[in-house]
């Protein structure tokens, strides 16, 4: 599946992996789980353990790439960087009649 079939079937889990201060200063996407880049190892069971695909994203789409190969690695099946979170945001506004 494509980022778009995942988003347009409204069946997944965001997380965002900037650090929380980011979010304070530039805004986040509601409903993101917030697991900043440098927590993803410590938390990849809890990350690993959700049964639908799983979208990351950050600023940029940059750390995000990280955290996917580094998830990808471990096992993660169904995951997508979804980019840069303002990006996203509009894909997710664009798609959201859809399902």
């Amino acid at each position: 599946m494509s980022l778009i079939e995942v988003i347009q079937s409204g069946n997944y889990e965001l997380i965002d992996v900037r650090e929380p201060m980011e979010l304070e200063m530039d805004g986040n996407i509601d409903g993101a789980k917030n697991i900043p880049l440098g927590e993803v190892e410590d938390r990849q069971g809890e990350i690993l353990s959700i049964e639908k695909p799983v979208i990351l994203f950050c600023r940029s789409g940059n750390r995000s790439g990280k955290a996917l190969d580094y998830l990808n690695n471990q096992g993660l099946k169904d995951g997508y960087n979804g980019g840069g979170w303002a990006e996203l945001k509009a894909v997710l506004e664009a798609n959201q009649g859809t399902f």
